[in-house]
């Protein structure tokens, strides 16, 4: 319906027109008459081929006068830009959702109801080998070759994941299967590659078990002799074979006080942040450290020290006497009588500090190496227990070299001995005087 204006203005041209033929006569009002008329069309024209023009692309701004038409564009203008901004809205919130999708440590797959693949995200390539550009469409027990997981998929008992292995990259992992169903009579599937999750709650129940039997061993050897002298007679016990059962009591508490307290020791490490450290030469660490391990070996062992007294790192001074410690400890304790163990600290041809025991002990083989230092790990455990380790004491100084950016490295043979290095790098080597006075001490076994 045309504007009551340009009506208005219609109306009134006819009625002059009118008025002027009644006055004038002839042809004057049919003229102007006729005039109106084509400028109306004229300008109808105009605003209807502008419409078409803006109809073209309705996104845009309409042209600011388009007559009667403008009635008609503003309400669709109007409409298609909301339509816009929701259409917009949405297309961001689907590209961060694929984003967060994508971003998944975990494999997921949609599928329909006929479990046709319809997407997938990165990370099912790499655990179920799948492309989306070329798997879309095909069904998943295609791909997914594991008769217990049709069984699970096809039970619709979804409740629980299902749990099973798969080779990947030459490597059989355990992987976690979920299937859930979601709106559009189409299913999600989640997997998960749980091979490290396995092996964690593996240690951690292996962690408890091993708590257990370590402590649970002095605890037997202890009270059986507490209940051997409470239930024999007072006389039937010599005063040397009950100083005998007090001495062993001792030792046995002392080394139940000894598992807690490296427990204690590798809980603070894990739970906490190493401050910032400071210089600290290790020459004298070095050396209260040799004095303890040279009591263990009551003579049995000749000792040799090469010791830069003037290198320093950068770091906590408890904690690397504790490394330092248990480094030397271990070398006693699996080294055989007249055996030999040499300390060194010095700067290697890269600017690196390194601390090395070198033992002639019994070695360790190659396959043991890489788990010394899990928490009481034993290569042989009758010899570890007859040694009187608790077995935490590489645990820990896994953990202080880790504090410290440095390494630990174990070269080892088997009836040749072992050498345990840690490495520090050179920017926590402290600068201090060069110098090329070293420590050399001899001490010759009984």
């Amino acid at each position: 319906m045309p504007r009551p204006s340009l009506l208005f203005a219609y109306l009134a041209a006819v009625a002059l027109a009118l008025g002027i033929q009644w006055l004038v006569g002839g042809f004057s009002g049919v003229l102007l008459l006729a005039a109106c008329g084509v400028i109306y069309l004229v300008g109808h024209q105009r605003h209807h081929r502008l419409t078409l023009k803006w109809v073209s692309h309705p996104t845009s701004a309409p042209p600011p006068d388009l007559g009667s038409y403008d009635e008609i564009v503003t309400p669709i203008y109007k409409y298609v830009r909301t339509r816009q901004n929701e259409y917009t809205a949405l297309r961001e919130l689907t590209n961060n959702v694929l984003s967060a999708a994508q971003a998944l440590p975990a494999a997921a797959v949609t599928l329909d109801k006929s479990f046709q693949i319809e997407w997938c995200n990165a990370q099912s390539q790499r655990l179920l080998d799948l492309v989306y550009e070329k798997d879309k469409g095909y069904n998943i027990f295609n791909i997914i070759r594991l008769p217990e997981f049709f069984d699970y998929a096809q039970s619709r008992q979804w409740t629980r994941p299902l749990r099973s292995r798969r080779e990947i990259g030459g490597q059989v992992c355990s992987l976690q299967f979920q299937l859930t169903q979601h709106a559009n009579e189409g299913y999600l599937l989640l997997c998960q590659d749980i091979t490290q999750l396995e092996k964690l709650q593996t240690t951690q129940r292996d962690f408890v078990a091993n708590v257990s039997h370590e402590i649970r061993t002095p605890l037997t050897v202890l009270i059986g002799f507490l209940e051997t002298m409470r239930d024999l007679p007072h006389e039937a016990l010599t005063k040397e074979q009950r100083k005998q059962y007090e001495e062993l009591m001792h030792e046995q508490a002392q080394r139940m006080l000894a598992i807690v307290a490296d427990l204690l020791t590798l809980s603070t490490l894990e739970s906490t942040e190493i401050v910032e450290g400071s210089n600290v030469q290790l020459a004298p660490i070095i050396d209260k450290a040799a004095v303890q391990a040279q009591s263990i070996s009551r003579e049995s062992h000749a000792f040799e020290f090469d010791v830069d007294p003037t290198l320093a790192v950068v770091g906590q001074m408890n904690e690397l006497a504790s490394a330092v410690t248990n480094l030397l400890t271990n070398a006693v304790r699996y080294t055989p009588e007249g055996g030999k163990i040499t300390i060194r600290w010095a700067r290697n041809e890269h600017g690196e500090a390194i601390f090395s025991v070198t033992d002639t002990g019994l070695g360790i083989e190659k396959k043991d190496i890489p788990r010394i230092t899990e928490r009481f790990y034993r290569v042989d455990k009758s010899r570890s227990r007859a040694s009187g380790g608790t077995g935490l004491g590489l645990a820990i100084t896994k953990h202080i070299v880790i504090r410290h950016n440095a390494k630990l490295v174990v070269d080892s043979e088997i009836n040749k001995g072992s050498t345990f290095k840690i490495v520090f790098p050179e920017n926590l080597v402290a600068h201090a005087p060069e110098s090329t006075e070293t420590k050399v001490v001899e001490d010759a076994g009984a």
